[in-house]
């Protein structure tokens, strides 16, 4: 029984330690995605008109939807005219997808 509790709790902690800061999160999203994205998560309607696309309101159901993965994916890989973003990775990405959570309608 010991050594159950014992490999549980070395599994949660980490777990537990690797938690994403929406806080944290908002800092780099200020950063990195706010010129594009809207300091609310609505898009900034002269780029998208820049750059001839519609953004996703990321307030919106339809992005709220989608998993923390494929957030994250569409912030390392780009989506349509999006490139990329290469500075947002690792925890600060964990961080703004958790952040983006928050802005939630």
């Amino acid at each position: 029984m010991r050594l159950f509790l014992a490999a549980a709790i070395v599994c949660i902690v980490p777990a537990t330690a690797r938690a994403a800061d929406a806080k944290a999160g908002q800092a780099v999203y200020d950063k990195s995605c706010k010129s594009c994205h809207g300091a609310d998560g609505a898009p900034n309607a002269a780029i998208a008109k820049m750059m001839k696309v519609e953004m996703k309101d990321l307030r919106s159901a339809d992005v709220q939807s989608m998993s923390d993965a494929e957030l994250k994916k569409i912030n390392s890989d780009g989506k349509g005219k999006m490139k990329a973003v290469k500075t947002v990775a690792g925890n600060d990405a964990d961080n703004v997808v958790a952040y983006v959570r928050t802005l939630k309608k």
